[in-house]
Parts: C-alpha cells; sequence; structure tokens
C-alpha cells in the first residue's frame, strides 16, 4: 500500500492528534514544575505546528514494520515503541524555534500565526521553557518505552546518540552556528566561498540532522536491521535538505498567513539561503533532486509501502 494524497491528509491529522494527547501526558505540571513556566514549554508546543518530524518518526517506523513483514500486532507494537522519540523530538524541534526567535537569533516576532514566546512570556522564562522542552525531551528518552528487555534498552541507547548527535554541534546547534557566521555583515565574506555543497552541509546540520534523526528513531524503535536505518536515514538527509529549500523558497514567495511566521525575513536578514545564492527556479530543481534520490532510495531498500513516498512529495508541494 502507498498512501495517495487523502490517505496522508488522514494519516497525519491521526499522528497529530495521537502524538498532542502524549505530548500533554508528557509535558510536567505545577507543583513538580513553576505554574508559569508549564504555560510557557505548552504556550509553544501548542501553537499548531505541523508535527512534520513526529510524523516522519512514525511513518518510518510503519514503513520498516512492513518491511520486516510483521503482523498487524507486532506492527501496532514496533509503531507504539517509536511514540516516545516521536514526542521528544517534537519537544527538541519547538526548543529550537523558541531560541532561533529570541532578539540575540532571528529576532522574529510572529511564530505559527501569533506572538513567539519571548514576546508574549518575556525573553528570560522563553530561555528557561526551550531548556526545559529540551531536557523533558531527553528525559522522555531515558524513560520511555518503560521495559527491561535488553534489546528495547539496546534501541533506546542508541536512539539516545542518534537524537543527541542531531541536536548538537554536529547537527543542529552547529549548523544554527554557521547560519549566524553567515548573516548580515559577514553573509557578503562568506557568500564567496559557499557554493552549493557549503550550502548544502549547513543546511543538512541545522535543519536535516534533526529530521533524519526522527526518521531513524522510528526504525531503530520498530526493530530495523542496520541495512533498513541506513535506507531511511538517507531518505531523510534528502528531504531535510528538500525541506530547508522549500522553506527558503516560501520565505520569498509566501505570505505570513500562509506561513504563519513573518514573510522576506532571510532577505531582510541578509541570509545567505538557496534563493539568494541560486535563484528560485534553481532552487527548486535542487530540492526536485533531492527528493529524487529520496524517492529511489526507499524503492530500491523495498521501503516504499506506507507514507514515506507521499510524504517526500508533500515537502517540495507544501505551501507552508
Amino acid at each position: 500500500m502507498i498512501a495517495d494524497d487523502d490517505g496522508l491528509r488522514r494519516y497525519v491529522a491521526s499522528v497529530r492528534e495521537r502524538v498532542d494527547l502524549a505530548l500533554e501526558r508528557t509535558l510536567p505540571t505545577a507543583p513538580s514544575c513553576p505554574a508559569r513556566l508549564a504555560e510557557a514549554m505548552r504556550y509553544s508546543l501548542f501553537a499548531g505546528g505541523k508535527r512534520f518530524r513526529p510524523v516522519l518518526a512514525l511513518a518510518a517506523a510503519d514503513a520498516t514494520a512492513r518491511r520486516l513483514g510483521l503482523g498487524a500486532e507486532e506492527a501496532s507494537r514496533a509503531v507504539d515503541a517509536a511514540l516516545p522519540a516521536a514526542c521528544a523530538i517534537e519537544m527538541i524541534h519547538t526548543y529550537s524555534l523558541i531560541h532561533d526567535d529570541l532578539p540575540a537569533m532571528d529576532d522574529d516576532d510572529l511564530r505559527r500565526g501569533r506572538p513567539t514566546l519571548h514576546v508574549a512570556y518575556g525573553e528570560g522564562l522563553a530561555i528557561l521553557a526551550g531548556d526545559g522542552l529540551l531536557t523533558e525531551a531527553f528525559l522522555l528518552l531515558a524513560r520511555e518505552p518503560r521495559g527491561d528487555d535488553p534489546d528495547l534498552a539496546r534501541r533506546k541507547l542508541a536512539v539516545l546518540e542518534a537524537v543527541a548527535d542531531a541536536a548538537g554541534v554536529a547537527g543542529m546547534a552547529g549548523g544554527q552556528a554557521i547560519d549566524l557566521e553567515a548573516t548580515g555583515a559577514g553573509a557578503s565574506r562568506a557568500a564567496g566561498g559557499f557554493d552549493e555543497a557549503r550550502l548544502r552541509h549547513m543546511h543538512a546540520c541545522k535543519t536535516g540532522a534533526l529530521l533524519r534523526a526522527s526518521a531513524v528513531s522510528g526504525a531503530i524503535m520498530a526493530g530495523g536491521t542496520a541495512a533498513i536505518i541506513d535506507a531511511i536515514g538517507a531518505y531523510a538527509s534528502e528531504i531535510g535538505i528538500a525541506f530547508q529549500i522549500v522553506d527558503d523558497i516560501l520565505d520569498v514567495e509566501g505570505s505570513a498567513r500562509e506561513l504563519g511566521k513573518t514573510a522576506g525575513k532571510d532577505a531582510a536578514a541578509g541570509k545567505l539561503t538557496y534563493p539568494a545564492l541560486f535563484g528560485v527556479a534553481r532552487s527548486r530543481e535542487f530540492a526536485a533532486g533531492s527528493i529524487s534520490r529520496a524517492q529511489a532510495g526507499i524503492l530500491a531498500a523495498g521501503l516504499a509501502d506506507g507514507y514515506l513516498p507521499a510524504i517526500a512529495t508533500w515537502v517540495v508541494s507544501r505551501s507552508g
């Protein structure tokens, strides 16, 4: 079964509902957490995001279960095992958005159609809410799923390693540092040394690493072999690049209403993006090439049964 557009929409809606319920159960509340901090964390986490990373994690778990030929009950348990990782990665993603929006970073006042967290709650609490989400995410990864099976423990450790690597200096944090160096006054100096390979590397760190960790975590928790995990990781790396290229294009062509955030910020800030270096048309070609490679890879690995092909197509067709 390869999902069509309607099938993907239904699947995404079901995953979002499931993830939101799990996140609500997971987040701390008063008195174990200061009430205002708990409120700030929820303000950003439940602001209506796409939940793309949890969707990718659970779709990868589903594709892995299908590839392994698991029965319906086993496959359901495999996807269930990936749910804590899916939630933890969404918490890490939200923390990154909170910190990216701060005046010291992208200095944005609109996110997901409403005031950013530092505008609504102040910079200090926004920093703490981001810190709290990041730390609670790793607590969740360490705790769930519960059980004393050695193989489960091995899988959880593998996911912890993958997610920490993706969120740290070799991944998201490092990519953001590269982005800061190539922004504003530094952009004109950096542009001369930025070809497609270097720009791809920056986006692979800043955006692609956590997307890859999402898919890989789903495959690991579903019991995927090394070959399956590698194939899903390669797929996710390609769609991660395409996702960021499309984001860059939408910043040029989209509106604040469609995007839920301020449009035109990249150009105003002097950021190095695909459209800035190559133009919109060429940028679309780069994104299409990444999607073609992603689709070919999962097809060759026998992982095209399920939602992964439709997710790849959506990445380049989305408008927000």
